[in-house]
This record gives structure tokens, sequence and C-alpha cells, in this order.
């Protein structure tokens, strides 16, 4: 018997989940995920900016911050329906759920401040939110968009 008949159990691979960062821990937020994180004060309002320019829609609000259980974190823009989503850059558009927003818009701003910075705890953040992307339903819209 041969392996190619009978393929050998693969590692169950685990897996990410999201939890909502509670209001009284918001202050703690960056500083704590972040901190060691060259310039990690510009983070924010990139994510935002990045909304800015791919949505018509976006009119700003209060954004909910999530961490993963595999160490990444990202930020969620105020809930729609939907946002629809158009990369000038790329030409790739997607309609995307609030969360893949986000996710899709922290990915973008987490790798422009690696190449921005060189740093690599930033270079970190982006691959634990990658991976957590790459099980997302909204996959192939969030990478469409980052792309």
């Amino acid at each position: 018997m041969t392996a190619a008949i009978f393929p050998q159990p693969q590692p169950a691979v685990p897996v990410i989940t999201a939890t909502l960062v509670p209001d009284e821990e918001r202050v703690a937020f960056w500083g704590r995920h972040f901190g060691k994180v060259r310039q990690w004060v510009f983070l924010e309002p990139q994510v935002f900016s990045w909304l800015d320019l791919w949505s018509t829609d976006y009119q700003g609000g209060v954004w909910e911050f999530y961490t993963l259980s595999n160490g990444g974190a990202f930020l969620v823009p105020p809930e729609q329906a939907h946002y629809t989503l158009f990369n000038e850059h790329n030409g790739n558009d997607a309609e995307l759920s609030t969360e893949a927003t986000g996710i899709a818009v922290s990915l973008m701003a987490w790798s422009h401040h690696a190449c921005r910075t060189g740093c690599t705890a930033i270079g970190e953040h982006f691959y634990r939110l990658r991976d957590y992307a790459l099980a997302h339903p909204e996959c192939s819209g969030i990478m469409r968009l980052i792309d």
C-alpha cells in the first residue's frame, strides 16, 4: 500500500478566532498590541485613510478593535450592510461585509507601514492578520483589494 492510495492524516490547523476589545480596554489597545512597532501612533489614521480612499460611502465614525487568537489585531469600521470598495492602484473592486472591510484596510495599512518603516514587528502583524483573512469567507474579495 502506498501513501498515494491512503494519504497520511494531516495535522489539524488551529482555527484563528477574533475577539472584540471591550470599551474599557480600548485605551491600552495600541500600546499593548503594537508597542514594539516603530511609529505605531500613525497606524490608526492610516487605516481610516485606506477606507476613505477605497469607499465613497465611508463617512467616518467609531471603529471597533479586534484581537486574534494568534496574536494579531485589526480594526473594523462602523457597521453597514456592506461596503463597496475600489482600489484604484490595482483596478480591483469588491463588496464586503463590515468585518472583511476592516481586515482589508488593516492589511493594507500594516503592509504599507512595514514597507515605510522597515519594522519587522508590523510585518508579523500583517502575517497574523493575513492568516485569519485566508480562512475568512470573504477571502477572495479581501485578497483582490490588497493584491
